[in-house]
């Protein structure tokens, strides 16, 4: 049966509820519910029985999707435990007692961030409440302390070898390759991607600039000058929200905690992939590239975040933190920490399958092959997505709606797929930025203590720097396809614009403040 122009239904509904319920999860079940419903004569209650039966069910009990989300609950234990033995804690201890300016205790926070990559909203709030205290004594506002924590979580997060990002992507992109009869390595495409993902690349290389150049611009400047010359680190009538909450971390009285605690357990995960994938790519019998490219990714990061959560179960009961009860039921708890992700990936796939049985993704390459030239269409997805993403406030949502459409669309019209799928990333974290009801903007403003409204206001301009030189490297990976020279021509752009706006729109603070007093 050809759907046509109504084959777009299932998606744009899906787009459509997302920005009107600010909730990503009715929104993709209505989509699988319509494409259901469409396939079977527009029978809602056929299409409601076959959106499970023949959609949803099977995609969470397909071999590999199984695999999928056990890894991710693998991740959830992980990072509970990571949490629970304060690891992060005493590596920014470590840190912060080496700064004694403004500017390096900033720079400080910035690799902080950076180290933390395998969780965002993890990131988000150690970072932030951990140099809260540090960045304080210095006069750094609350503000600039949110902006560089938002800005190094998700980035890198999705720059890093393994995280929680990275397995739900690899989730997607694993369910489209098996749609469009592609045999590559998700995890392998994940890496080949990390080159194309300007924005997160330009949004870092921004913090940079404005830490060691002291370019701040528009309300971050007056932010800054107020706290550095008045000690007011929020404004007046600020009401930042409370972390306490959010921060699940009880260890005992009299503990020091370890550095440790984070690096071993961390090493383990990382150390344990290159082998692994080679094992399973069947090397030594095969070559050193070919094992790696055929290695089954999804099992190898389970087995790699299983060992791992295990040594640092076991190096918080050897300390004495925690007793094996209290050990499981943290196991639980990081479990249950991975719900959400379980209902987004299921629908993601669910929906996905629906769009190929119904032709979305053909209509759309027609559709673009006729009115958009090739090097035009990454900047195009950039830009969609990253409406997407402010209007929903979920980079999530936006890679489970995104992807599916990216790919195909890639695949028909010969544009690099690890440009394509790195754009939907770009735009997905870009929109997230900007918009004030993301989950790790308010997760950073919460955990740095910064009120929610001044740390969107004074964010905004910088991630618009970033995403404006983030368009110019899409444009020029789209006409030349090397991503080393588009990075270049970014990167330039974005040095270029901070200077003109800091020039324009900034507020210079004397040298007298930059130190402790």
């Amino acid at each position: 049966m050809e759907f046509g122009i109504l084959s777009l239904l299932p998606p744009v509904i899906a787009i459509v509820l997302a920005l009107i319920t600010r909730n990503v999860i009715p929104a993709l079940f209505a989509g699988v519910w319509l494409g259901a419903t469409m396939m079977y004569d527009w029978n809602p209650f056929m299409g409601l029985y076959a959106s499970f039966s023949d959609f949803i069910i099977p995609s969470v009990g397909d071999p590999w999707s199984a695999t999928v989300l056990i890894y991710c609950g693998l991740f959830g234990v992980l990072i509970a435990f990571l949490q629970k033995t304060g690891g992060a804690t005493a590596i920014a201890n470590a840190i912060s007692g080496r700064v004694k300016t403004a500017r390096g205790t900033q720079g400080s926070t910035m690799l902080f961030g950076l180290i933390i990559f395998f969780d965002d909203y993890f990131n988000a709030l150690t970072v932030g409440s951990v140099m809260r205290s540090v960045t304080d004594k210095l006069r750094v506002s609350r503000e600039k302390l949110a902006y560089v924590v938002d800005s190094t979580s998700a980035p890198i997060s999705l720059l890093g070898p393994v995280s929680t990002w990275v397995v739900f992507v690899m989730g997607l992109i694993g369910a489209q390759y098996a749609e469009l009869g592609i045999s590559e390595s998700e995890y392998m495409t994940y890496i080949f991607t990390i080159p194309f993902n300007f924005y997160s690349i330009l949004a870092i290389i921004l913090v940079a600039i404005i830490i060691y150049m002291k370019w701040d611009f528009g309300p971050m400047a007056q932010a800054e000058y107020r706290a550095r010359t008045t000690g007011k680190l929020l404004r007046d009538d600020a009401t930042p929200p409370s972390d306490d909450e959010m921060m699940d971390v009880e260890m005992p009285e009299n503990y020091t905690p370890k550095m440790r605690n984070m690096i071993v357990p961390l090493v383990v995960l990382i150390g344990m992939i290159p082998p692994l994938f080679l094992w399973t790519g069947g090397y030594p019998e095969q070559n050193f590239v070919t094992a790696f490219g055929e290695a089954d990714g999804a099992t190898s990061i389970l087995i790699a975040a299983f060992v791992a959560g295990l040594v640092a179960m076991l190096m918080g009961m050897q300390q004495k933190l925690y007793s094996f009860k209290e050990a499981m039921s943290l196991i639980v708890n990081g479990f249950r920490s991975m719900v959400l992700v379980y209902i987004i990936l299921a629908l993601a796939w669910s929906i996905g399958d629906i769009t190929t049985e119904l032709g979305t993704a053909e209509y759309i390459v027609n559709i673009a092959e006729q009115t958009a030239s090739s090097a035009v269409i990454p900047v195009l997805i950039f830009i969609i997505s990253a409406i997407v993403a402010f209007t929903t406030g979920s980079s999530y949502g936006t890679f489970a709606i995104m992807i599916p459409i990216a790919m195909p669309l890639a695949a028909s019209m010969d544009i690099s797929m690890y440009l394509a799928i790195a754009a939907v990333f770009s735009g997905g974290i870009f929109g997230d930025h900007c918009s004030p009801i993301s989950d790790t903007t308010i997760l950073s403003s919460a955990g740095s203590s910064s009120d929610l409204v001044d740390h969107v206001n004074t964010q905004i301009p910088y991630a618009i720097t970033a995403g404006i030189s983030g368009i110019i490297s899409f444009l020029v990976a789209g006409i030349s396809g090397s991503p080393v020279l588009a990075l270049i021509v970014g990167a330039v752009t974005l040095f270029i614009l901070a200077f003109i706006l800091n020039k324009m729109w900034g507020k210079p603070i004397p040298n007298e403040y930059e130190t402790a007093e």
